[in-house]
């Protein structure tokens, strides 16, 4: 499938969800968690994704992420019509489009950190000598060249998620997909991570965010909030980006 351009802006639509709904069977019951998104998000775009529990924007990262599939819709990513992949298929999507960052870190507790960063090499089949020379690059890029030996539990919670992010970096994928970065971390580490993900973005990487804090939402260029398993509204973050761009002038 080829790519889009968005005709507002002239970029190159990355991602595209049309008509997406979401329903699961809890007993008796149907649960609507996603019903009839659409949305476009361009390639480079910085976009977070907010709402109250159960407003359906797990599920919708979820679907983004190819970790789950919609009911019915359509979803193309990088120009890939993905709804209706075999669950191979989305796994080879996963490892070759999208770099995860999970709130609790998803990190191998007996593996180093270097092992940590090098397993997406490992599913997408890449040689041991390639596999460590672009971890260390990773690692070096999120400031823990220095750490490469050391397990997890030897490393404090903001390290973690910047194992996390070398991780999800080390294929350079299309997109890095976040999910409360900042969760499990205080206030000073989570700005120090949220620095990063800006100069990754800075850097021309496709940044989606899922939060319910308003600072951290602020960093994005675009914000769409969900309720009831819809788009409630998709505004620009015009006057926050503006002055990010102040301060960093």
């Amino acid at each position: 499938m080829d790519s889009h351009v968005d005709a507002s802006t002239g970029n190159e639509v990355l991602l595209q969800l049309r008509d997406i709904v979401r329903t699961y069977e809890m007993g008796s019951e149907l649960v609507h968690a996603l019903c009839g998104i659409s949305l476009d998000i361009c390639r480079n775009e910085y976009v977070a994704v907010m709402g109250p529990s159960g407003s359906g924007k797990s599920t919708l990262m979820n679907i983004i992420g190819c970790l789950d599939i919609p009911t019915s819709g359509d979803y193309s990513l990088a120009g890939e019509k993905v709804a209706d992949k075999n669950e191979s298929e989305l796994a080879d999507i996963r490892n070759r489009l999208i770099g995860f960052v999970f709130q609790t870190f998803n990190l191998l507790p007996r593996a180093n950190i270097l092992h940590n960063v090098e397993l997406p090499l490992i599913y997408g089949g890449i040689a041991r000598a390639e596999r460590r020379h672009r971890a260390e690059q990773a690692l070096e890029r999120v400031g823990l060249k220095d750490r490469l030996t050391h397990r997890p539990n030897e490393l404090s919670g903001g390290q973690c998620q910047r194992v996390a992010i070398a991780r999800a970096l080390v294929r350079n994928p299309s997109i890095i997909l976040a999910d409360e970065p900042t969760g499990n971390l205080d206030s000073k580490t989570g700005d120090d991570i949220m620095g990063m993900l800006d100069d990754l973005h800075a850097g021309g990487q496709t940044v989606i965010l899922v939060t319910h804090e308003d600072d951290v939402a602020a960093h994005a260029q675009r914000v769409l909030c969900l309720r009831d398993g819809q788009v409630e509204s998709d505004v620009m973050n015009v006057d926050e980006s503006v002055l990010r761009n102040a301060r960093a002038g």
